[in-house]
């Protein structure tokens, strides 16, 4: 990854945005892609779009990643000064406390989540509820601590990127923000490319909530024909993977395609051709019942929309420390661009992708 491509994606991880509170990290993506996009907008909730128009009689493909994190929130102050939290999205209970946080009120406020130290604590104790737990920003009572804070203000871990060894990195909330990468960076390859086809990079909101910037996002549905959404899936490869749920993902080994569910047989078919055409290696992963995704949102609109999802193998997913190989980010935006090729290529009908039946 070059210093250019590498500098957006921490620009993008340093931005933190909690579901519902994703303004600040759009406001990144949508600077990075109006160096190359014809057009870029924006709706009522946050959700972003860019277009490299193509030929008006080509096929048009979406791909997109969301943009929003998982956190926390604050639901109250209590009389020594102390914040309740509640989750947002599918927050840890088991990473939380100990951890230094950021309350995101007018000023950004430091805090840490309570931990009882182990001298007073009776044996393993169990991990308590988000609910249960506490932040500590240092004020003496609630008044000094309403001061600084109010209800409903976000909270998201303090940690930032790290670099690992070789390509690999470690950072709080790549769960989606790689995605969000991935699709500004298959959209601009396309771009440089000059794909046939229409291509819309989206950078959803609200996903870790239940896809709900996918349900609303402002795309002119009856233009798109196929939808590819890139999210993170886990890796299964490190030693505290339970056997039987072991997968056939591996860190640093490529783009996942997924198959069944809301893969659309001719996507999956058209993705793994232009991979191969492309020289990228891909991983296969199953989607019996859903993919857990966006895709799941995209592929049920308008009557159905074929949509695809492709993912990047992603260690520790919704933790602090999420671990992803910068390769494997490269390979997705590579991918993306040769799907956006391929389907330049496709056949121009009213249902370019329609499954023989």
């Amino acid at each position: 990854m070059d210093d250019t491509r590498r500098a957006f994606l921490d620009d993008l991880l340093a931005t933190p945005s909690p579901s519902g509170f994703e303004t600040a990290v759009q406001r990144v993506w949508t600077d990075y892609v109006r160096e190359f996009a014809d057009r870029v907008e924006t709706d009522a909730y946050g959700n972003a779009v860019a277009v490299h128009e193509g030929d008006p009689d080509a096929p048009t493909v979406a791909v997109t990643g969301h943009a929003d994190e998982i956190g926390f929130i604050v639901r109250d102050v209590l009389d020594e000064g102390f914040l309740r939290i509640a989750r947002i999205g599918g927050a840890d209970r088991t990473v939380s406390k100990g951890q230094h946080v950021t309350v995101h009120a007018e000023e950004p406020v430091q805090g840490v989540i309570g931990q009882t130290a182990i001298h007073l604590r009776d044996g393993d104790d169990e991990y308590e509820d988000v609910a249960g737990q506490f932040v500590d920003i240092g004020a003496e009572d609630a008044d000094e601590a309403r001061e600084h804070v109010e209800v409903g203000d976000p909270v998201t871990f303090s940690t930032g990127a790290r670099d690992l060894v070789g390509d690999r990195i470690a950072a709080r909330g790549v769960d989606n923000r790689a995605g969000a990468w991935a699709a500004a960076e298959g959209l601009r390859r396309a771009a440089e490319d000059g794909v046939d086809a229409a291509v819309y990079a989206v950078s959803t909101v609200q996903e870790e909530v239940g896809l709900q910037g996918a349900r609303m996002v402002g795309v002119d549905r009856d233009d798109v024909d196929a939808f590819v959404a890139v999210d993170v899936t886990h890796a299964t490869d490190n030693p505290d993977v339970d056997r039987e749920r072991r997968g056939p993902v591996e860190l640093g080994a490529g783009p996942v395609i997924g198959r069944g569910s809301a893969n659309h047989p001719v996507l999956v078919d058209l993705a793994r051709d232009a991979a191969e055409a492309a020289g990228v290696e891909v991983q296969l992963q199953a989607a019996g019942t859903r993919t857990g995704t966006d895709a799941d949102a995209f592929y049920t609109a308008r009557g159905g929309t074929p949509a695809l999802n492709v993912s990047i193998p992603n260690r520790y997913m919704h933790t602090p420390v999420e671990v992803i190989d910068t390769a494997d980010l490269d390979a997705v935006a590579d991918l993306l661009a040769a799907i956006g090729s391929a389907a330049g290529d496709a056949d121009s009908t009213p249902d370019p992708f329609a499954v023989d039946v």
